[in-house]
């Protein structure tokens, strides 16, 4: 949880808030079909829905007031991964920066499986 001081009180922003919007971010980025995660027990990759996106991403908190962002995704077949992941982690950055004002210190993206369309 990030907790801020204004002029006119205390804000407290949770984990949820900044899952929800990268993995928003994230997902309407080109050539990302969604979220993943790995199961445990198949060790197989599932797509998650819209409601479960949150688990594909895993917020960091820093001693700094900063927040270190790991999404774990699933791309379309025959895209550019590289040229996506960098537009994903420049979107990312942006949304959660904007919409929260706290420094978005990285963004790793994992793709973890690759589905055709």
């Amino acid at each position: 949880m990030v907790k801020m001081t204004t002029d006119m009180g205390k804000i407290n922003v949770s984990a949820d808030v900044f899952t929800n919007l990268a993995g928003a971010a994230a997902t309407n980025c080109f050539g990302v079909r969604g979220m993943a995660m790995r199961s445990v027990s198949d060790g197989l990759v599932h797509l998650l829905k819209k409601e479960a996106m949150s688990k594909g991403v895993h917020v960091t908190f820093n001693e700094d007031d900063t927040i270190a962002i790991e999404l774990h995704i699933i791309v379309k077949n025959g895209v550019n991964i590289p040229v996506i992941c960098r537009s994903i982690i420049k979107e990312v950055k942006y949304k959660v920066s904007v919409d929260t004002g706290v420094e978005v210190k990285s963004v790793d993206v994992f793709v973890d499986s690759i589905m055709p369309e």
